[in-house]
Parts: C-alpha cells; structure tokens; sequence
C-alpha cells in the first residue's frame, strides 16, 4: 500500500511558480545645464546667464528652486545677471544649482539636486586709435592752419584731445585746433595729435605744416617822369609858364591830388647861350653889387612851382624846386611816391635856393609903338 502511494505521488507532474518583484519604477534625476549670453565681453558690457533643468518631476506638489554664486552675480530663478563693470580683465564662472522636491524639502532624496557652470571671459578694453591732418599744409609765415584729430574708441569709451607743436603755437582741446606759425622758423613744424579715454589709455600721431620762406619785399617805389615844359615858345619871356605849360602842370597837380603822400619835383634847364650870358653876369656882381644875376633855368622851376602852389592849391612843401644839366630850355615834372628817393632814380639835380630866386609875376608884354 505505502509503495503503490509512492508510485502514485510521483508520478504527479511537479509545478513550477514564478515570484516577480512588486513596487513604482524610479524617476530618473533631474539635470541642469548652464550658459553665457555671450562668451566674452568687456566691463560694463551687460551678461545674462541661463540655467536649464531637465528631467523634472511630474509630480504633483513637486517645487523646483534655483541658486546662483559667482562674483558680482545675481540670480533670479533659471536666469542671473552679472554686474560686469567692477570686474577686472580675466577668466570668470558662475555655478547654478537646482533643487525639486515638495515644498521645504527640495533636494533632500536622491537625484532631486543638480548643478553646472557658465563660464565667461571679460576682456581688457582696447586703446583708441588716431590719425592727424592739417588744412593747409603750408602757411606763411604767421599763418595759421587747422588741425584735425580723427580717433575712434573701439567700445566707444569717452576720448580726451590735446596738441602740440615742435614751433610755433597751437590750440584747441577737440577734435580740431588752430596752429599758428608765428615765431616759427622756415620749414616743417611738426605737430602731434593726442588722445586719451577714460581708462587711461592713449594713442598720438603727427603731421607737418611747412612755413615758407617769407616773400622777398616789394621793390620800393620809384619816381615817375612826367609831362615836360617847354619855355622856348616866347622869346621875350622864356621863363613865364605859357598856357602849354599849365597844361603840363595841371596833370601834375591832379597826379598830386590822387597821391596826397606823394611829391613833386621840377628839373629846368636852361641853354648854352643864357649859361653863358649867366657866367658874364656872375663875374660882373662880384665887382658890382648892383648887377642882377639871372638864372634862367632856376627861375623857371621857381615859376612853375609857384604855379601849382597859388593857380592849384597845392602845398608847396610838397614841390621842389631843383635845375639840371640839360642844354634846353625846359622842365622836367617828377613824381615822387611816398617810399621813394628822388635823389636815387636822377641824378645830377640841384635844389634851387628860393631865398635868393623868387617867383616872377605873370605880366603881359607891353604894347608895341605904332
């Protein structure tokens, strides 16, 4: 009996049982990744960071919560704001970190904390550049010319101007200046262009104005001949001013009028026969007081300056007098601007003493006998 239970029991087929595992399938952590708005920039430049987390719980009542540490940085949630004005050139980063978890108890399980890093570069400032010109670049001497400065601040930093010159004097604190050559000698002056920004950065350049040589002085004034009298139309009278004469003297006292500085000067002559008759007449006074000598060519620079002075107005401090060494009865008119040497441009004219020879009057021959 027990053997035929044994046979009996096992020749039932066993049956296996598989056992699986109960329980919720874990959520996987969260993440962050971090960032720059840009790479690199200058102080003062604005800088934005930015955190984004992933794998964030669905759960309900799950809070997320945002920090940030870094220099001069400021977090408001996923986002932050660098105050880069403060900083120094160099390498710089940032750390976020995120928490989830229910309220008051964000980050205190397993894979509910994340972290990263932004880094950024801020770079030192560049120095102004400048270049420097002048209008005209050649100037008399006491002339002046501009100056311009053209210079650019690559991060457009306020720019400081100055000048200088080697001779010479300049001015002006902008973008332009005014040279002045004066005092400076003949040849290039050099000038040199100066600007600086607010952070202590500078940048110069040069160019030349050239002083030329002063213009040589203008030839001084030279007298000017005239019209010219002749008194051999009246034998009687050969030293009276006819009425060709006045025509002659009349110009002569307009060229006056126009010239209020300038003068005249009256050169008569006389011919070989009344030199002669006046060398006779010289040696007789010496014996005889009462002898009158007469000086023809005198008498006729005396009468045609007596002319312009009483018939035209003329000033007669302004008219000489003066006899030549011609062989002719005439005159010759000068005039003799302001600057001029009369003696210089004619030579061999004598001034007429008029204390001794005195204007004749303008008389009518008399009337001949029938």
């Amino acid at each position: 009996m027990n053997q035929q239970v044994l046979k009996f029991a096992f020749s039932v087929p066993l049956l296996s049982l598989a056992f699986l595992p109960m329980g919720c399938k874990k959520p996987p952590p969260i993440t962050l990744a971090c960032n720059a708005s840009a790479p690199a920039i200058y102080p003062g430049d604005p800088l934005t960071l930015t955190a984004t987390a992933g794998s964030v719980s669905t759960k309900k009542h799950t809070n997320v919560v945002y920090s940030w540490s870094g220099q001069d940085v400021t977090g408001n949630g996923n986002t932050a704001t660098v105050a880069t004005g403060s900083l120094d050139p160099g390498s710089y980063s940032a750390k976020a970190e995120v928490k989830e978890g229910k309220t008051g108890k964000e980050g205190r399980k397993p894979g509910q904390t994340a972290q990263c890093t932004a880094d950024y570069t801020v770079k030192p400032f560049e120095p102004p550049t400048i270049s420097c010109s002048s209008d005209p670049t050649e100037v008399q001497p006491g002339g002046t010319a501009t100056i311009t400065a053209q210079a650019v601040s690559p991060q457009n930093r306020p720019l400081t101007y100055s000048y200088s010159a080697s001779a010479g004097s300049i001015s002006g604190s902008g973008a332009t200046a005014e040279f002045s050559s004066a005092g400076a000698p003949t040849g290039a002056v050099g000038v040199t262009c100066n600007v600086s920004d607010d952070k202590n950065h500078t940048a110069s350049a040069n160019t030349t104005v050239a002083v030329l040589a002063p213009p040589p002085p203008p030839p001084p004034p030279k007298t000017q001949a005239l019209c010219s009298i002749s008194f051999s139309n009246d034998t009687k009278r050969p030293t009276r001013v006819d009425n060709e004469a006045k025509a002659c003297l009349d110009q002569v006292a307009l060229d006056l009028k126009q010239q209020p500085n300038a003068t005249a000067v009256i050169v008569a002559d006389s011919n070989a026969k009344e030199k002669d008759l006046e060398t006779r007449e010289q040696a007789r006074a010496a014996h005889n007081r009462r002898v009158k000598v007469q000086n023809f060519a005198a008498q006729r620079a005396v009468n045609a300056k007596d002319y312009l002075a009483t018939a035209q107005g003329i000033d007669a401090s302004r008219i000489t007098a003066m006899t030549g060494t011609g062989d002719d009865q005439s005159a010759q008119d000068y005039l003799v601007p302001a600057g001029a040497t009369f003696a210089n441009d004619v030579q061999g004219a004598t001034p007429v003493n008029e204390t001794e020879v005195k204007p004749e009057q303008r008389k009518p021959l008399p009337q001949r006998r029938h």
